[in-house]
């Protein structure tokens, strides 16, 4: 096994100091700008921790992704899905979040660091209402910290300029399949999945 960096001063060893425009991005609340670009952001990556590890988890609406209460807070529907619930459990042990806004075609990441928390209250669930229909819950984030993430990143990986990379991916039936052994999955799930999602969007 390769030796471990286990200490603070060692890691800082190999790196150099952060550049000052690094550190005076970072915002205590929305501002004018940072407000247009998450309120760009239909797609966001929340990251959670709690007693039983850490969960990263995709969220996505056909507008923006949150709404903003106040300058210092958001707030992020969560709509029913398959009810692990792994995120939502998480904030309720340990209300540490960070959040990853994405707008496609941009290199630039916002993310958000703070404290969250969840409510049912019905008036701020009515706020995302789709027709008749409601989040379950509503995550209120109350931020932290606000900046852009470097873009390197993605335009190392070329994410919105390459071609379409998804033929012959494993599906979902195919690794459901594999780790029921048969049981479950497989093209039948597949060929379901589509018109099965599609009555549970909202």
């Amino acid at each position: 096994m390769p030796d471990r960096i286990d200490t603070i001063a060692a890691l800082e060893t190999y790196y150099g100091t952060p550049g000052a425009a690094s550190i005076r991005k970072v915002a205590r609340r929305m501002t004018p700008l940072y407000r247009d670009w998450i309120m760009r952001s239909q797609f966001c990556v929340v990251s959670t921790v709690g007693p039983e590890g850490t969960d990263g988890s995709p969220r996505g609406d056909e507008g923006p992704v949150v709404q903003e209460l106040d300058p210092g807070t958001l707030a992020m529907p969560d709509w029913r899905g398959n009810n692990r619930m792994d995120s939502l459990r998480n904030i309720v042990s340990d209300g540490r979040v960070s959040l990853m806004f994405f707008v496609p075609g941009s290199n630039t990441v916002v993310r958000v660091n703070g404290h969250a928390w969840l409510t049912a209250d019905s008036e701020l669930r009515a706020r995302f209402a789709r027709g008749k229909i409601l989040p379950a819950t509503v995550i209120v984030i109350e931020i932290g910290e606000i900046y852009t993430q470097c873009a390197r990143a993605l335009m190392r990986a070329g994410l919105w300029t390459e071609e379409d990379q998804s033929t012959a991916l494993p599906t979902a039936g195919e690794i459901l399949a594999e780790q029921t052994n048969g049981e479950e999955g497989g093209a039948p799930y597949d060929e379901a999945w589509g018109a099965r999602a599609a009555k549970t969007m909202w």
